[in-house]
Parts: structure tokens; sequence; C-alpha cells
């Protein structure tokens, strides 16, 4: 690396990095930029964007310099000053490159001299709890975000400083921030985690920007620069090769932005490191799958998920256009006009000439099976998706691994979404982001009580204890293994097994997106197998979302009491509306949600009971939302089969007050097991019946068959559904 400057790819960046040097001349494409600026048009996302700043940064002027001494955790006066003072800068810098007008200039400098006569003095910050300290803010990763927007802003207009202003900032304030990330905190900064991918792109940039090879040689390569953290290290280890990130969709989103906008800086400032070719261009294959990890829009709330997180956020604003920058893929441009804003940036201008010529294109939501690991080899979260448009039903299954610290406890978990809603639902996290109310929009504690808990999940509980006895450092150690993995329309099927969520206890569980013919929606078939060295207590909760409409048994309900399902691992936070035990071909349960109703139905095993239940018990300061939960359980037995379906039917038009279908259109179900292999039988009001098949076996040529009630079922490699006919096929 070239020790005295580093060396910019031209019409990329307008500043030079020698300490004293005037602005660079502005090469043809930034010219067009800077031409580009419409004060009194909104026609294009960079114009309407560029308004929309200009806006904001007006009344953060007219409100004055503010940058308060820290005292406030999340959502409190400080903190929320703290980062509109961050968002602003940024956006001034922005609008000083795009019009040259000196007002932005000048009030880049003047908030970032008030920060640097106030950073000198801080320590850790008041309002600090079992975060790691920040300076500025209650947790030092609010610190690394502040520097990613701040020395941005300052890259923007430093060339244009005087040499002690210039010198002020750089040495009372970047530089000490940069240290205090990269040495201070070197616990963060060499972790594997988005905490540390936040840290490693500020201090990178701030190299860069200081012209400081050292500073970003620590932000690639970790603080000992010897690789074995850093940038680069985080890219290898935090993506498995399919571009799924550890920690889930929530925080794949928010770590894109460090990932994209450092390797955006790399690719400016030393092209020749090309790192959007880095692993097989890791990262521009991650922003992909990030959009893949949606529905309507929103991500699916794996882990320690916010479930109000959209596509429309911030970090993806920026790297949607970095991607299209790269790529030129029209289907990101789909995007960008879906989340109706960008960034003001060159990108951004890109993404914006280029929807108003027309060039997007329909971004394709397909099944996926995403692998998990750096090698791919630690489970998968699969994505089964049948149809199109916004309705469209989308099965997605997580066999994942635990996702680190913001991992939750459970394997071989589910979710439905149809018709444009979450119908099987996975509670995410129990917190109230920057609500100061809510424990200063901290985590709350029902996030490790509740949210966390394998019961809170669709998943099997085993003596009413979570998965890996709720241990994290336990749970890291294994994953599920993805068995088998199908994408054929009308017949999509995903199979995981593990065998160290409890001792002795292996669980297998196989999941279908099936078409039967008659049906108007495809129905999703479950197959829990589970087996163990002794008996257990099983249960197999399904969190559903919806207003019940019919029961097929009866049930002893609780009506003038609400009892408490247990007093541990999530127990103590189900109320226990009703319970009831079946009888044969009466395990059902029919709910309406909007337009549409849901049936869930379960194969008779004699002695299950079913248990109606809701959140919210043992919960003084209302801090969970009250959803309800339907649980199978089975109790004194080693090995068992759930088999279950969920089938999406019929149609309420309030309007009209038109109802059709709102009873299940499936007859009955049967499950029967032979030589290891699965098969449930399925008949519909219509006279069709279906089998779904499983034989466990990966050859995909191996012919299986079984003998169900006089008809044999045969088929092909791992698993299959089957129309059968009169004859029996």
């Amino acid at each position: 690396m070239n020790a005295g400057k580093y060396m910019l790819r031209s019409g990329l960046a307008l500043i030079s990095l020698l300490p004293v040097s005037p602005l660079v001349a502005a090469s043809p494409d930034e010219a067009a930029l800077a031409a580009s600026n419409e004060k009194n048009a909104c026609n294009t996302l960079f114009s309407c964007e560029q308004n929309r700043a200009e806006k904001f940064v007006a009344e953060m002027m007219a409100d004055g310099i503010a940058v308060p001494v820290p005292k406030d955790p999340g959502g409190g006066y400080t903190h929320e000053q703290h980062k509109r003072n961050y968002k602003a800068m940024y956006q001034a810098g922005q609008l000083y490159r795009i019009t040259g007008d000196i007002k932005y200039r000048e009030y880049v400098r003047k908030m970032l001299l008030a920060y640097a006569d106030l950073y000198p003095t801080l320590g850790d910050h008041p309002a600090r709890s079992n975060q790691y300290s920040g300076r500025l803010f209650w947790q030092v990763l609010n610190d690394a975000v502040w520097l990613v927007y701040s020395i941005q802003a300052y890259e923007q207009v430093r060339g244009d400083l005087i040499a002690s202003d210039r010198k002020k900032i750089d040495d009372q304030l970047f530089r000490k921030a940069a240290h205090f990330l990269s040495i201070d905190s070197k616990a963060t900064f060499n972790r594997i985690h988005n905490h540390a991918t936040w840290a490693t792109a500020g201090v990178g940039i701030t190299g860069y920007v200081l012209n400081d090879p050292d500073m970003t040689e620590r932000a690639l390569l970790g603080s000992a620069k010897d690789g074995k953290s850093g940038f680069l290290r985080q890219s290898d280890l935090l993506f498995s090769p399919d571009g799924y990130y550890s920690e889930g969709p929530y925080y794949q989103r928010y770590a894109m932005m460090p990932f994209i906008v450092f390797a955006d800086a790399i690719e400016k400032y030393e092209p020749k490191r090309k790192i959007f070719e880095h692993r097989d261009g890791i990262l521009l294959k991650a922003l992909r799958t990030t959009i893949d990890l949606t529905y309507g829009g929103y991500f699916f709330p794996f882990n320690d998920a916010i479930r109000e997180k959209s596509l429309d956020t911030e970090e993806l604003y920026h790297g949607v256009a970095i991607a299209y920058a790269q790529t030129r893929d029209p289907s990101l441009l789909s995007i960008a006009q879906a989340q109706g804003k960008t960034v003001l940036t060159l990108p951004g201008k890109e993404v914006s000439d280029a929807l108003a010529a027309g060039k997007a294109q329909p971004f394709v939501f397909t099944s996926r099976l995403l692998r998990d690991g750096p090698s791919g080899d630690e489970g998968a979260v699969a994505i089964l998706r049948e149809g199109s448009g916004p309705k469209h039903t989308a099965l997605v299954i997580k066999n994942a691994s635990q996702g680190m610290g913001h991992g939750h406890f459970d394997k071989l978990s589910w979710q439905l979404y149809d018709n444009g809603h979450e119908i099987i639902q996975d509670y995410g996290a129990a917190r109230f982001l920057n609500i100061e109310a809510k424990q200063g929009g901290r985590y709350l504690p029902e996030n490790e009580s509740w949210a966390k808990q394998s019961v809170a999940h669709n998943v099997l509980v085993v003596d009413g204890k979570s998965h890996f006895d709720g241990n994290l450092k336990v749970a890291e150690k294994t994953a599920p293994q993805q068995l088998f993995y199908q994408d054929t329309k009308g017949a999509q099927i995903s199979s995981a097994k593990i065998g160290t969520a409890y001792p002795g206890v292996t669980m297998l569980r196989t999941m279908g997106l099936i078409q039967i013919s008659g049906l108007d929606q495809p129905i999703v078939v479950d197959i829990m197998r589970v087996s163990a060295d002794k008996a257990h207590q099983y249960d197999l909760p399904l969190h559903y979302n919806g207003h019940i409409m019919r029961l097929g048994f009866d049930v002893k309900s609780n009506v003038d009491r609400r009892p408490v399902l247990g007093t541990d691992n999530g127990y103590q936070h189900i109320w226990t509306d009703a319970t009831g035990t079946p009888a044969a071909g009466k395990a059902f349960l029919t709910w309406k949600l909007n337009d549409r109703f849901y049936t869930w139905r379960m194969a008779d095993v004699d002695g299950t009971q079913i248990i109606l239940g809701e959140s919210g018990a043992n919960d003084p300061d209302f801090n969970l939302r009250r959803e309800p939960v339907v649980i199978a359980r089975r109790e004194g037995i080693s090995d068992t089969v759930f088999a279950s379906l969920l089938e999406p039917h019929g149609l309420f038009d309030d309007a009209a007050e038109l109802t059709v279908a709102s009873d299940s259109q499936i007859k009955s179900m049967s499950a029967h097991q032979q030589d290891g292999k699965d098969v449930i039988l399925i008949d519909t009001l219509s006279g069709q019946q279906l089998a779904f098949a499983v034989s466990y076996d990966p050859d995909p040529k191996k012919q299986h068959q079984i003998d169900v009630n006089g008809k044999t079922v045969s088929w092909k490699g791992f698993a299959a559904p089957i129309t059968m006919n009169d004859e029996g096929e």
C-alpha cells in the first residue's frame, strides 16, 4: 500500500487527501450531479431526496449547533440529539458537494468543531448498562454509527477548511474517536459481530479521509493487523456462501450498511483490492439475500428482530444504491422504487436516473435454500414460495444456527405468510426500540424470559425446557442438519434434523408446501418425528394470528380465572384459556384473519391434549403482546410423530356480507408409519386424495413403498406428494 496517500478512483471523490490541498476539480460525472440541483422540482427520487434533505438541514440550522453532554439512554434527549446531528451533518455534507453552497460546509465545520471541543472531555457514558459503553452514546455501537456518518460528512468539506480547523477536527475528534473504537474498545472492535462491522467501517473510512494507512489497516485486519479479525474476516465469517447473515434478517439489514458503505469507500480509495469481488462477490450477494428475506417488504422476524422493520430503511437505501452502481441490476431499481427514497450520493443519482429512464424490472421473489455458516454447513433457512404478487404464499423454515447472542432457542421453527399477512407467527424481540419509557429502548427482561424461549416459537419443547436448556454457549456449538430441499412448483419440501437440543432426543421435521387439485390455496404439511432414550413430555406450540371460528373438539374453558401454564422457560407467560382431548378425527381448529379462513388439523394420536392459550401472563409492566397459541401435548412417551397440516380456505367479504367456504375443504387426514417411513393421507370434500410420503433416504432414484389401508403408496427419493386414484399407486 502507498504509505504517502491513498489514490482515489477518478470521478468518485471530491476532496484531496493531502493535508492542505484545495477542493479537487469535479469530474464530468460530478459536474452533472451538481448541475442536477432541482430546487423547485421533485420529479425524481434524487430531487425529492434533495428537497427532504434541504428542509431537514434548514430546520437543524435554525435550531443552532446543539452538542449536549451525553446523559440519556436510547430515546432520551441527548441520545436523539446526537443522532439528529450526525444525520444533519451527513446530509449537509452531501448538499455541499451537490450545490457548492458554503452554508452547508459552514454547518458541518461548526458542528465538528463543537464535537472536537466536547469529545476529549468524555469518559464512559453515564447511562451505560450491560452493554459495552460508548462516549457519545450509552453503547459503543452507537458511537460507531455516529462515526460512519460523521466521517462521510467531513469527507465532503475537509479539503475546503483552513489548516487550523482541519487539524483540530482531525486530531481532537476523529483520531480520538477512531482510537476509542479500535484500541480502547478492541473487545468490540475485534468481534465477529455487527457491532464490530460498524466500528471497522467507521475507523476504516476515517483512515482513508485522514490519509492514515495504519488506521485503515486496523479496520481491515483487526487491531493487531493479523487478519484474525477486522472487516475482511467479518466478511468471511458472518455470511454463508449464499449471503445469509448468521444473526438473522433483522441484523442482516442493519449490518449491510457498514459492509456496503465501507466496501464502497475501499473501492474508491483502493480499487486494486477489488473488494466487491472478495469471496465470490459475497457482499453484493448478501444484499440480494437481504431483500429475499422479506414478505411484503417486511423482514422475517427471526431472533431479536423488531417486527416493524422493512426494506424502507436507511441502511438499505445506501445498500441498494451502491449495489446497483456496481451491478446495474435492473431488478434493484424496482426495490428502490418501492422504497420511494434514495441517498444523496453518485450511486443514488444513478438509481434515480435509471428509474426516470424506465429501466426498472421486477425483483422476482423465488423459493430459496439459504445455507448458514461461513462454509454453508451450519443448517439453513428454507423459503418456499407459491404464487406471485403481494399476496403470495410463503413458508419460511428456520433450520439455522443459533445466531450468536441475538439468537433464539427455536430449532426447526417455521412461519407462514399468506394473503398479504403473517399467519403462523414468530414473536421477534421483546423490545420497544428507542422508546425511553420501555427501559430506555433496551431489550426488555421478557426478551429473555419469553421471546427467546422455545415455547414462544413453533418448535418442539421437551419436558417444559427450552432447547439447549437456554444456554447460549451450548447452543452455539451445534446446528441442525438440512437433509433435503426441493422447490418443485406445487410440491416444495424441506427436511432437517437435530439431535443436540436435548440430551438423548432427536427431532426430525419435514414440511411441504403442497398444491392439491380442487383447493384454491396450497396447504402446509408438517411431520415432526421425535425419538428419545426415555419417556418425556412433548409440547408442540403453534402461534397463529387470527380469531377462532370453530373448534372440532370439546374443551374445558377457564371462564372465571386464567391459570398460568407453568413457572419458567416461558411457560410462566402463557395463560391457559381452555384444554381438551380430541376424539378421533376431531383435532382441528379454524380461525379467520382478514378475508380468509385457516384450519389447523392434527392426525389422531391417543392421549393428545390440546391447550389453547395466550401470551401475556406474569407481565406486570405490559411489555408483551397478547397473542394466541395452540399447543399439542403428549406425555409419558419416548418416540412419537406429530403429523399436521394447515389449510387456507374460503372468503369473507364484509362489504358484500358474503361468506364462502368458511369450513375446511379437507374431509380427513391420517398418519401412517412403516419401516421408518412416514405417509400422510389427505382426503378432500371434493373426492381428491393425496399422500405425502417421506422415506428419509437421500438417494433420489431409490424406489419406496408402503401399504396404507389396502392401497400401495409408492414414490422415489426422499419425499414426494402423490395423487392417489381408486386403484392405488
